[in-house]
């Protein structure tokens, strides 16, 4: 009987290697970039045990592919990143930047858990999340104590429980609006957050670019993503809410390019499609029907910008090509896909 490890790796599993294969590469390009420039001791170290961690990642994904006979993906190399490039972030974001990448880390892994069958892949990503969880742990203390963290709203708890009595609960376009529910406050705290590390980002990238093509759909990008921040602060200013801090003042006046624009587009790519992910996950659980309205608009503005985004770096010939299911209808004439 043959052993989970030596049977082939499922869609769903080569999938998650395959996307982790990439963002891991990506990662350590910034992080070496990051670690030429970090004055902070405590955040210097967190960012060393985060590129350890990233370069183990890319050294067990090599194994699985070589043990598939799948081609390894290119990803992103040295030749992504120009380490000796000015300072472009200053350290109070990098450690914002580890935050958020942590968090999504953190959610990929406990995907690729519940979607892999074979068990030394389950233990692969359950190992992952064990230490990306206490990385996460580290750069979040790391962030009270430097008093970087914007803390959520608090709210003030009821005198008793209640049970929804009105089908307005559910309203929102018209007459009273009821308050937000702590799930529709804490959804947005999240995804406000997640927007200021796109500006910050997009504005960084925005004055390295040598291509004019390419500051073009960035200085898009800023302007989308300073439109959702508004939206959301807009909802919480009628909520009397504390919002989070903006982090592109952490940008500094650097114009020489730390990494390529293949790179720079792959990171704005991403950072959209987590986003449409995270305002999907929101829209599922909030029970007002303007929210609701809210997340499916800004979800398609996105989807347009990511979409706009993709035919530009294939274009380019920058997007990589995922694992493909085989194409049954070549195969049939005789032709090989």
């Amino acid at each position: 009987m043959k052993s989970s490890s030596n049977l082939p790796l499922t869609a769903s599993e080569m999938a998650s290697i395959w996307t982790q294969y990439m963002f891991d590469s990506m990662s350590i390009c910034f992080f070496k970039y990051a670690l030429e420039h970090i004055e902070d001791e405590d955040i210097h170290h967190l960012y060393q045990t985060a590129l350890k961690l990233s370069e183990s990642h890319i050294s067990k994904l090599t194994e699985f592919f070589k043990g598939e006979n799948y081609p390894v993906p290119l990803g992103f190399t040295d030749k992504d990143v120009n380490v000796n490039a000015p300072r472009l972030f200053q350290d109070p974001f990098y450690l914002f930047y580890l935050y958020i990448m942590a968090l999504q880390g953190l959610t990929g892994y406990a995907l690729s858990v519940s979607t892999s069958i074979r068990a030394d892949i389950r233990k692969y990503y359950m190992e992952c999340n064990s230490k990306t969880m206490d990385l996460f742990e580290k750069t979040i203390d790391m962030m009270l104590t430097k008093g970087l963290l914007t803390r959520p709203p608090v709210l003030s708890p009821p005198e008793s429980i209640s049970f929804v009595k009105e089908q307005s609960f559910l309203t929102g376009w018209f007459g009273e609006r009821r308050p937000l529910t702590a799930m529709e406050i804490s959804d947005i705290t999240f995804n406000m957050s997640k927007m200021h590390l796109h500006v910050a980002l997009k504005v960084g990238f925005s004055q390295v670019t040598s291509s004019e093509k390419v500051r073009k759909y960035v200085n898009r990008g800023i302007r989308i993503a300073n439109k959702h921040i508004n939206e959301f602060q807009n909802i919480f200013g009628e909520e009397k809410l504390n919002s989070p801090m903006s982090w592109q003042s952490f940008v500094t006046d650097s114009t020489d390019p730390p990494f390529s624009d293949k790179f720079m587009l792959y990171q704005i790519q991403l950072s959209s499609q987590v986003a449409i992910a995270f305002y999907g996950t929101a829209f599922s659980v909030n029970s007002r029907r303007d929210l609701a309205a809210k997340y499916l608009k800004l979800c398609t503005e996105l989807a347009l910008y990511a979409e706009d985004g993709a035919n530009f770096m294939i274009s380019e010939g920058w997007l990589e090509q995922p694992p493909l299911a085989s194409d049954r209808r070549q195969l049939s004439q005789g032709k090989k896909s």
